[in-house]
């Protein structure tokens, strides 16, 4: 009989309601890269037949680069009310920054003095710099990058949104497929698991 080894772990200090927006936090910022990224290597493409040289900063090395070139190549390049909606986006993005950076490069702390609020401590170009956070401030700054999210994809708001889903062809959310295919699902309906085969022969059955 094997028994399993004993795991030390290191404890942030961390409520859940902290830990899952600081998760939200980080999933959101990375999914505004990728779709800033997207967005301006597509300028590039659109305007060559060949196969087009890109610019340095979309060595994607330092983020801050890309969005001056998005700022440049498709926020001021749309037209006259998207083109206000994405530069709003592009000045939040920069007042966002520094708070994102602090929680991703930061040492978490607390204090005894004030157990409401927590802490992250970073040096940088020999400077310390101290950063505090509460559970709503959290839970803002992630509602913020939520809603950047959306209108840097859709600046014209439902109709882009509705635009983009007839060029696709329809949609269907995660939840949607896990619960037509039969997926194994938890409390709140996302998948665990992929299906089965057998799931998926009675979740079809099950519709007919």
């Amino acid at each position: 009989m094997t028994t399993r080894r004993l795991k030390r772990l290191w404890d942030p200090q961390l409520s859940d309601h902290e830990v899952h927006f600081i998760g939200m936090i980080f999933i959101q910022w990375a999914s505004l890269e990728h779709e800033i990224f997207v967005q301006t290597v597509r300028t590039f493409d659109s305007e060559a037949k060949e196969v087009p040289e890109l610019p340095k900063e979309l060595n994607n090395i330092q983020f801050t680069a890309v969005l001056e070139l998005w700022k440049e190549r498709v926020a001021d390049a749309a037209p006259k009310g998207r083109a206000k909606v994405l530069r709003r986006q592009y000045e939040k993005i920069l007042t966002l920054k520094q708070a994102r950076d602090a929680l991703a490069h930061g040492m978490w702390h607390w204090s005894p003095e004030d157990l409401g609020r927590i802490g992250t401590v970073r040096v940088k170009k020999r400077q310390i710099i101290t950063s505090h956070f509460s559970a709503k401030s959290l839970g803002d700054m992630a509602s913020d990058l939520g809603e950047i999210n959306f209108k840097i994809r859709f600046p014209g708001g439902l109709i882009d949104l509705v635009r983009a889903r007839m060029q696709e062809g329809g949609y269907m959310s995660r939840r949607a497929v896990a619960m037509f295919s039969g997926a194994p699902v938890d409390d709140d309906g996302y998948p665990t698991a992929h299906p089965t085969r057998t799931r998926a022969r009675r979740a079809r059955r099950a519709d007919g």
